[in-house]
């Protein structure tokens, strides 16, 4: 069974720094592809930055400069360092996973964001 562990939100004034982790229960370098959503409210769950797994990285133009999507392959956690923070990247974050090998598309339970201003 895989299981996605996010941590590292809370509340942060504008202009901060915080770094979210999503900890998987199974090797990292079995996932295709990680990344992490972030969803407001009204708003749609959109992707904020996501990672295949030969490396490349790719990010919404929003936080492009800001935001870096990483892993470590020993500890099996992808992170979300998150630089410059505005209000309006206040959001729920949820990690996502693809696996081919593990039949396996899921999300972390979410880890809440708020930049106050």
């Amino acid at each position: 069974q895989v299981q996605l562990v996010e941590s590292g939100g809370g509340l942060v004034q504008a202009g901060g720094s915080l770094r979210l982790s999503c900890a998987t229960s199974k090797r990292i370098l079995l996932f295709n592809a990680m990344g992490w959503y972030r969803q407001a409210p009204g708003k749609q769950r959109e992707l904020v930055a996501r990672m295949i797994s030969g490396g490349t990285t790719n990010y919404v133009d929003s936080v492009k400069g800001r935001f870096t999507i990483s892993r470590d392959n020993v500890k099996n956690t992808v992170y979300l360092q998150m630089n410059s923070l505005k209000p309006e990247d206040t959001a729920v974050y949820y990690c996502h996973a693809e696996s081919i090998v593990l039949s396996y598309v899921g999300w972390g339970q979410g880890t809440q964001v708020t930049v106050s201003s």
